[in-house]
């Protein structure tokens, strides 16, 4: 875990959309949960269920490794992810981006805050 002042130090350079290249490291309830992701930073990485295939089996086993962008930020460290590969999207995402978050393709590039 990072100390505050290493998360902030993260923080300032992450931009929503950056890409990194992070293996799986932990699947705790296929189709629940999430998956929990290594990104190469002190902090975790981590892909929520809504944005993950509907069926458990179709996400990103672990020791998968792939590229995953940013995709939220809140006041816990840890690194909010997106899948880049849209096979381990939810089928529907581009509707899913329209009604959730239809500003997704201008925040591209901005710094990520709470």
């Amino acid at each position: 875990m990072a100390t505050d002042a290493e998360w902030a130090r993260i923080r300032r350079d992450l931009r929503f959309g950056r890409v990194f290249e992070g293996a799986v490291v932990k699947v705790p309830r296929p189709g629940a949960i999430g998956i929990f992701v290594d990104i190469g930073l002190s902090v975790g990485g981590f892909v929520d269920v809504l944005l993950l295939p509907n069926e458990g089996e179709d996400w990103p086993a672990e020791g998968t490794v792939d590229d995953f962008e940013i995709w939220s930020g809140d006041s816990r460290q840890q690194v909010r992810l997106k899948p880049s590969d849209p096979r381990y999207l939810r089928t529907d995402f581009a509707d899913f981006v329209e009604r959730v978050r239809p500003s997704w393709p201008s925040e591209v590039g901005q710094p990520v805050r709470d």
